[in-house]
């Protein structure tokens, strides 16, 4: 069974706030761009969309069945969200894009990629495997539950991990209604800037 690396570089803007945490990406050939979330059915740029323009279209090209990374990119910019994932290296179990059947070879290293983020405020993770991973890398021995946060320390900070509905079509969730959950927390953060 191979051993797959991480296609991607961490997406980390400067004054990075939010740190955005999924598990792994799908295999190349589920790809309809080359950034996070670009399973084409994946719902996350739908759920950005709903949350900050009231628009599931946003950042979608429905014509040529990719999202719009000309407008992503200088949304994360603005809006200072990191993205990553809570692995750096997996294998794959069954040929699928499934939390369930992947296997963590190579956690991220969470701990420095948090150092390196000074003015970080909040983490999320977006699925079950993300939260198990960091919740082991930090120690935090109550989970919250999707929608919810917990506070935790780390060197001298407190920072505030929130479980999220996972994107994936899997997850047996309305877009909109994974966009209230998502909503919720967006204004929590953007409301005390």
């Amino acid at each position: 069974m191979n051993t797959e690396r991480h296609p991607f570089t961490p997406f980390l803007p400067d004054g990075c706030r939010l740190l955005m945490l999924g598990s792994f990406p799908p295999g190349e050939q589920r790809w309809s761009m080359r950034f996070y979330y670009p399973n084409f059915t994946n719902d996350m740029w739908r759920i950005f969309g709903l949350c900050f323009f009231n628009d599931k279209l946003h950042f979608v090209d429905t014509e040529a069945k990719t999202f719009r990374l000309d407008r992503i990119i200088p949304f994360l910019n603005e809006h200072r969200i990191g993205m990553y994932d809570t692995a750096t290296a997996v294998r794959r179990l069954k040929n699928t894009a499934s939390d369930k059947d992947l296997e963590v070879v190579e956690p991220t290293d969470l701990k420095a990629m948090v150092r390196s983020l000074p003015s970080l405020t909040d983490i999320v993770t977006t699925g079950q495997k993300a939260t198990d991973v960091l919740c082991a890398c930090f120690d935090i021995k109550v989970q919250p539950k999707v929608g919810e946060n917990v506070q935790f320390g780390f060197d001298d900070r407190t920072l505030r991990l929130w479980r999220m509905p996972s994107s994936s079509r899997a997850y047996p969730m309305k877009p909109e209604r994974k966009a209230e959950f998502y909503s919720r927390m967006f204004s929590t953060l953007y409301d005390q800037a």
